[in-house]
């Protein structure tokens, strides 16, 4: 063999009496760790999370490292495809003005941002899935599911909200401009909590990027990764993730922590 490879046989003793080199050791250790935290987030961490995880613990490596650690081993993490839901061509009231254009807000209960989106049942039916999130932390305060997309649907999740968030005063709660945001009844809701109601302006599509974000991470990393057939087997899922979003996943423009972690650190 080594007169076939073109190898000395004391060249081939001394490359089986080093063994293995230390960077590769520690490659394996490192790789034995990164996939440790890859499977507890079942996939839905890339390199950058992780690397941030493993700080944590105390670990100090690079995140070009740890993406090439995961390209070698075959960790990809699930990656969320851009959609927008089909806007209303009619609408028959008068929109509230954008009034986030230049506010960034400095705490909770200041901004929450709200949307609706839609999944599909095994049956072909549809489901509606309302949501509202504090801009500051990133924190699901408050979601809702139904069979229609109706003001009374948004008006239950904006219900909740007031109900976790007890005490919040001089909120805007922002969102586009949905005709279940537009009603009538729902915005009696938001005059009776004292909040001001605001939204998209005319061609500004991204006012409410962070919501539409987190739609887009819920249904890659759950929604489209596991088996439902019916309507409470999909809250059962949705109750979960909402959990996990809040209390485990980390987020990368509040610290690499999760949004109930922050909260609690601005708190004290």
């Amino acid at each position: 063999m080594c007169r076939l490879y073109g190898v000395s046989r004391h060249g081939y003793n001394s490359w089986r009496r080093r063994g293995e080199s230390r960077r590769k050791r520690e490659d394996s250790e490192i790789y034995s760790l990164i996939n440790r935290i890859f499977q507890k987030h079942e996939g839905c961490y890339g390199s950058p999370k992780i690397t941030q995880e493993l700080r944590k613990q105390g670990v100090n490596v690079g995140q070009k490292r740890v993406a090439r650690l995961m390209q070698e081993h075959g960790l990809k993490a699930a990656k969320a495809r851009m959609y927008r839901t089909k806007a209303y061509q009619h609408v028959f009231q008068k929109a509230s003005p954008n009034r986030i254009k230049d506010f960034t807000p400095t705490g909770i209960n200041q901004l929450w941002v709200a949307d609706v989106t839609y999944i599909r049942m095994p049956d072909e039916s549809w489901q509606y899935l309302s949501v509202i999130m504090d801009r500051y932390s990133r924190r699901i305060i408050s979601w809702s599911l139904g069979e229609n997309r109706t003001a009374e649907l948004t008006s239950n999740t904006l219900a909740r909200a007031m109900r976790n968030r007890k005490g919040a005063k001089n909120v805007i709660l922002h969102s586009d401009k949905g005709i279940e945001y537009i009603a009538t009844s729902f915005r009696r809701k938001l005059h009776h909590y004292g909040i001001q109601q605001s939204m998209n302006g005319v061609k500004q599509m991204n006012d409410n990027a962070h919501i539409e974000s987190f739609f887009q991470d819920f249904k890659t990393e759950s929604i489209k990764r596991k088996a439902f057939n019916t309507v409470d087997e999909l809250r059962g899922i949705i109750s979960e993730y909402m959990r996990y979003y809040n209390h485990e996943r980390s987020h990368s423009v509040i610290g690499y922590i999760s949004p109930a972690k922050f909260e609690s650190r601005i708190a004290v």
